[in-house]
C-alpha cells in the first residue's frame, strides 16, 4: 500500500525550497533592521496555554486545534499560533525584568489548525511573526505596521491595501459589547449556532462570522469608534498620526475585529492579490490584558503574524519571480579514471575554502556533466582530464560569458574567490 501525505499538508521540493529560503532571509534581514531578535518556543504547548491565550470562544479554540494527551495524561495541542506561545515564553523566563525594554521579538515557524483545506489555507502552515512586549507608545503599533510592509515590499510585492481599527481599552470595550447584544439578542435565532453562542460571551466575534456576514443586522452593527473613550479615542489618533509622518497609507474599517479574543486598542491586516481577488495576507494587533492573562504582569503588547502560504499565493498572482541565488559557486568535470581520482580531492579543498562545489556521482559523460553544471546553476565550471593532471592545471570556465582559462591547482581557491 502506498503512503500519501495527510490531507491539508504539503512538501517543499528542492525546486521550492529556494523561494522559502529566500523569503525566510529577507524575514531575517527586516528584522534585523528594525532590531528584532529570533525566538522558538516549543511546535507543541499545553492546551490551557491555547484556551486561555487565544480564547475559549474563538474558531480555533472550539474546531481547529490538533489536541492529544501525552502518556502522561497531559493536555496537549500542537501550537495554532504563534502569540500565545511567545508571551508564555515571556512570563516562564522572566524576560519582563530584562534590561533591554520593550521585548521585540520574532518567531518563523509550522503552525496547525484542523480546517477545510484550500488555496492559501492548510491545516500545516507556516508563519512569520513578530512580538513587542512591554511598551505602550503608540509608534511602536506603527513600527510593528511598517515592519510588515517592509517585509512585503523587499520581497517585491506591490498590491497592498492597509486596514486599520481600534477596538479601544477594557472600558470602551464594555460599552460596546453591551451594545451589540442588545442589538443582536432579538434576531440572533437568524444567526448560526456560533454566533447564538458567542452572544452573551463575545458579542464581537459575531461579527466575524464567516456564515452570517451578510445578514443585514451585521451592517447596522453599532461600531466600535462611537464607543471608543477619550483615552482610546486619543491613542488612535495617535497611532494614525505617526504613519501619516511614515508616509504609510490606510484605510479605516470599523468592522475589523480580527478572529483572537485577546486583541484591543489598534488592529490591522494588510491585504493583497490572491488569485484575482483582494484577501488578507496578514493580521495583527495589540494585546495588553495577554501577559496578565497568562500569569505575568500587567504588561502591554502589539504583534502580527503573516502566512507564508499566502504570501506565495500573492507572488504568483502579481507574476513576482523571487531571485534565486545560483546553487553552485563550481562544478567539476571529470574525464577519465585519473580526473575521477582527483575530483573529490579538489571538491573538499573547495569547499573547506567556504565555496559551494559539487561533481557528477552517475558516470556521466562530459556533456552530460555540462549539462548537470547548467541544472544545478553553477557559475563556473572546473575541467579536468588527463592533460591537467599532467600540468597541475584545471580549465575553468565562466558559464555567464564562456570565457575559460588555465588555473594551477594549488591557485584555483583565490582565482573562484576573487571572482566570485
Amino acid at each position: 500500500m502506498t503512503i500519501q501525505i495527510p490531507r491539508g499538508t504539503y512538501d517543499v521540493l528542492p525546486e521550492d525550497a529556494v523561494k522559502w529560503q529566500k523569503i525566510e532571509a529577507i524575514a531575517r534581514e527586516i528584522c534585523a533592521l528594525f532590531n528584532y531578535k529570533e525566538i522558538r518556543t516549543p511546535i507543541f504547548e499545553s492546551t490551557d496555554l491555547f484556551q486561555r491565550g487565544v480564547g475559549d470562544t474563538t474558531d480555533i479554540v472550539q474546531k481547529e486545534m490538533y489536541s492529544f494527551k501525552d502518556r502522561g495524561d497531559r493536555d496537549l495541542t500542537l501550537r495554532p499560533e504563534g502569540t500565545a506561545s511567545v508571551v508564555r515564553a515571556y512570563v516562564e523566563h522572566k524576560l519582563y525584568g530584562a534590561p533591554n525594554q520593550p521585548q521585540k521579538l520574532y518567531y518563523i515557524g509550522p503552525m496547525f489548525r484542523y480546517e477545510r483545506p484550500q488555496a492559501g489555507r492548510n491545516r500545516q502552515f507556516t508563519q512569520f511573526g513578530c512580538e513587542v512586549l512591554g511598551s505602550a507608545d503608540p509608534s511602536i503599533d506603527a513600527e510593528v505596521i511598517a515592519l510588515a510592509l517592509s517585509f512585503y515590499r523587499k520581497i517585491g510585492l506591490k498590491k497592498l491595501k492597509l486596514v486599520l481599527n481600534s477596538l479601544g481599552d477594557p472600558e470602551s470595550r464594555k460599552a460596546h459589547r453591551e451594545a451589540l447584544i442588545a442589538h443582536f439578542k432579538p434576531s440572533i435565532g437568524e444567526f448560526c449556532e456560533d454566533c447564538q453562542n458567542r452572544l452573551e460571551k463575545n458579542p464581537l466575534r459575531i461579527l466575524d462570522c464567516k456564515e452570517d456576514h451578510n445578514h443585514p443586522l451585521m451592517v447596522s452593527a453599532p461600531s466600535i469608534v462611537d464607543y471608543l473613550n477619550e483615552a482610546s479615542h486619543d491613542y488612535f489618533e495617535k497611532v494614525k498620526a505617526i504613519l501619516d509622518g511614515m508616509g504609510i497609507d490606510y484605510e479605516l474599517d470599523p468592522t475589523l475585529v480580527r478572529g483572537l479574543d485577546y486583541y484591543n486598542h489598534t488592529t490591522f491586516e494588510i491585504m493583497g492579490a490572491s488569485q484575482g481577488a483582494i484577501t488578507t495576507l496578514m493580521g495583527g494587533g495589540r494585546y495588553n490584558g495577554l501577559v496578565s492573562e497568562l500569569g505575568g504582569p500587567e504588561t502591554p503588547g502589539i504583534g502580527f503574524a503573516l502566512s507564508i502560504e499566502r504570501l506565495l499565493l500573492a507572488l504568483e498572482v502579481e507574476k513576482i519571480e523571487l531571485d534565486a541565488d545560483a546553487l553552485l559557486d563550481c562544478f567539476v568535470v571529470a574525464i577519465g579514471d585519473p580526473a575521477e581520482q582527483k575530483a573529490p580531492v579538489l571538491l573538499n579543498q573547495l569547499r573547506q575554502a567556504g565555496l559551494r562545489a559539487d561533481k557528477d556521482y552517475m558516470a556521466r559523460k562530459v556533456k552530460g556533466q555540462f549539462k548537470q553544471a547548467d541544472r544545478e546553476r553553477a557559475r563556473f565550471v572546473i575541467v579536468i582530464g588527463d592533460e591537467e593532471l599532467d600540468a597541475q592545471k584545471a580549465v575553468v570556465k565562466n558559464m555567464a560569458d564562456g570565457t575559460q582559462e588555465n588555473i594551477a591547482f594549488d591557485e584555483l581557491t583565490n582565482y573562484l574567490k576573487e571572482k566570485l
